[in-house]
């Protein structure tokens, strides 16, 4: 049964805003987006009414997944300063400048300062660790999963959060063209494929669907991908996380519990200096860097085994070394990564004996090491 935007506004007619008045009629309501059932949209209100309106965006959410043929629904609030406004008043509970997310799992108040206290724990998940660039095509969506996958090799329960949204990849690289179901509590069950506990904003949209979101209903979808997914319980959490260092990635990394992150780059300069950034970034909100990994690190032959360093060589131990985080490892170049992430079989799962998966278990026991480190320092 196909849902209509017609529909969905029937059942939003019966949700009243803060002035009294209809949700339609508001003049609140983003553009609806409906696929496969899902629907998608945002409430567009002033920061400095956000709070009356966040048992709104609750009350409206409830309202879509009543309606007939609805399988999902992800209804984001988001708040922007009016300009000219005047800034809230020190140690207010109003937004701060500008534009920012406000939503029905936002944290407590933080009472010293620290943009690690505002975090939230999920239930069930011993740890969580963000997989990381500071630029988009150095092989981060391929490195999360086959990390995962290593990770679940050394006897580890694992999940993979796909959090770019923008360019979800993870449906692709898993070959997973199921839609996520609801249970009882209404929460999405995760896919499991490969002996993981898999989500991704690409499950819910089509694949060619254009992404053309603000910051705060990305950070909106985020939160829900995360809290809203019935994870059950996981040793690590493995979070693919948008490329760069901008408001989404640093927003997740400060309401995110994370355990650690772990920075993909390439050997070039241009990779390594936005490695940096995304180091930085980690740094600023304090969360513990687990190591670098350098991906595509070189080039060998399959006819000849000639090795060819098409993008330099060693830049990412070397960077590592200088800034004083671990090196985690070089995954070479190859056409059986390549090919068999484009089939939907990773290489870690596919060929497990072979040495490209041996190169991801290394990896993911010294990450493993790793947590357990920063576990016993907590």
């Amino acid at each position: 049964m196909s849902v209509t935007k017609q529909q969905v506004l029937d059942g939003l007619a019966k949700v009243m805003s803060p002035r009294g008045v209809a949700l339609p009629q508001a003049n609140v309501l983003s553009e609806i987006a409906v696929t496969d059932g899902k629907v998608m949209f945002s409430i567009n209100v002033d920061a400095a009414e956000a709070r009356a309106w966040e048992s709104v965006r609750a009350q409206a959410e409830a309202a879509v997944r009543a309606v007939p043929g609805v399988t999902g629904a992800m209804v984001a609030l988001t708040a922007e300063r009016k300009p000219g406004a005047a800034a809230p008043a020190p140690h207010s509970h109003a937004p701060k400048p500008g534009v920012q997310p406000v939503s029905a799992h936002r944290p407590p108040a933080n009472p010293n300062g620290s943009p690690m206290a505002q975090q939230a724990v999920i239930p069930g998940i011993a740890s969580i660790i963000a997989v990381a660039s500071g630029k988009g095509g150095v092989g981060k969506s391929t490195t999360s999963l086959n990390l995962a996958l290593g990770l679940r090799d050394l006897g580890l329960r694992v999940g993979l959060l796909d959090a770019d949204i923008y360019g979800p990849s993870v449906p692709r690289l898993t070959g997973i063209r199921d839609k996520p179901v609801l249970n009882d509590d209404r929460k999405m069950i995760p896919i499991a494929k490969f002996g993981l506990s898999i989500m991704s904003i690409g499950f819910l949209v089509e694949e060619e669907t254009a992404m053309i979101w603000r910051g705060p209903m990305v950070m909106s979808a985020i939160t829900q991908v995360l809290r809203d997914v019935a994870w059950g319980t996981l040793d690590v959490l493995v979070v693919d996380m948008p490329p760069g260092t901008g408001d989404a990635q640093l927003t997740l990394a400060q309401n995110v519990p994370l355990k650690g992150a772990v920075i993909v780059s390439t050997p070039q300069d241009l990779a390594l200096i936005d490695a940096r950034r995304g180091l930085a970034m980690f740094t600023k909100v304090n969360v513990p860097v687990l190591g670098i990994i350098e991906n595509m690190s070189y080039f060998q032959c399959p006819e000849c085994g000639t090795r060819s360093d098409i993008f330099g060589h060693g830049g990412a131990r070397h960077e590592a070394g200088r800034l004083g985080v671990p090196f985690l490892g070089e995954v070479p170049l190859h056409m059986s990564i390549r090919a068999m992430s484009d089939a939907g079989t990773p290489v870690v799962n596919s060929e497990p004996d072979g040495p490209h998966a041996a190169i991801y278990r290394s990896i993911a026991a010294q990450v493993r090491d790793q947590l357990q480190g920063v576990t016993a320092a907590a």
